[in-house]
């Protein structure tokens, strides 16, 4: 099957973002792919909440989640939205970071709300507190399609393994991480951290970014790191998408999956221990 992912350089304007996906997904479809993913907050890349309170919607309401399920059914393909960011009911008013699921007829099949998140200070000048804007997720997510069961994460997600190997232990060949990486901990970690999430559980792991310098109409702008990747159950990068916007696109042999587990057969060989 062949896969293809955006790389993206969101805005904080989602009707401007919409229009660049949109066209991107035919694209990337054109090129035959028929599964196609895009990154973590596809439709607004903001640090500042009364910007993200201004333009953000309920999902119901959400103009770009209508618009992908409708180009989703319109090309016949699966489409991975890596992450729509989204109000919710919430009393706090925080957002949520949610990635959808679409199937050929353009359903929601499957949704999952990014579980871990991102409050950390990267540098002196770096800092960034998720959970302040964000609620994070209480469930995993496996979803059943009829070339794989899919395994989704969201970004920060990526540094805890344990996450990655219940979803191998349920059935995913193919493990989705969607970001919107920082640049310093993305040059630092980025491909080590998905070669290793690929090699401990034998998935094919696909991973859509966000990249560049993100204009903003309010507040201070963004930078991600890029480098999109499709990386194989053995851990070799089949696709790295670079610094710049564009796509890339892979055949992926899911026969691959066990034979990487039958050659390491580590993800189903736990063993019970005491300690410490």
């Amino acid at each position: 099957m062949r896969v293809g992912l955006l790389q993206l350089n969101s805005s904080d304007d989602p009707a401007a973002n919409l229009a660049v996906t949109a066209g991107m997904i035919s694209e990337v479809a054109q090129q035959g792919a028929t599964f196609v993913l895009t990154p973590e907050v596809t439709n607004c890349v903001s640090a500042n909440r009364a910007r993200q309170t201004d333009v953000l919607r309920l999902e119901d309401e959400d103009e770009t989640l209508a618009a992908l399920r409708r180009r989703a059914a319109d090309l016949g393909i699966w489409v991975l939205i890596g992450s729509l960011a989204v109000k919710t009911s919430d009393l706090d008013e925080r957002f949520a970071n949610r990635s959808f699921l679409l199937s050929p007829k353009g359903d929601i099949l499957a949704w999952y709300d990014k579980i871990h998140m991102f409050d950390v200070q990267v540098s002196e000048t770096e800092t960034y507190r998720e959970s302040a804007g964000y609620r994070p997720g209480t469930r995993a997510v496996v979803a059943d399609t009829d070339f794989a069961r899919i395994g989704m994460t969201i970004c920060y997600d990526v540094r805890f393994p344990h996450l990655y190997r219940k979803l191998a232990q349920a059935g995913a060949a193919i493990l989705t991480v969607p970001s919107a990486f920082s640049p310093v901990t993305g040059a630092a970690h980025w491909h080590t951290l998905l070669r290793a999430r690929a090699i401990e559980t034998g998935c094919y792991v696909l991973a859509p970014a966000q990249t560049g310098t993100h204009l903003a109409s309010q507040g201070r702008s963004r930078n991600t790191y890029g480098h999109s990747l499709i990386v194989a159950p053995w851990g070799e990068v089949v696709a790295d998408g670079g610094k710049e916007p564009g796509v890339i696109v892979a055949d992926l042999d899911l026969s691959k999956v066990q034979t990487a587990r039958s050659k390491v057969p580590s993800f189903s060989a736990d063993q019970m221990f005491e300690g410490p």
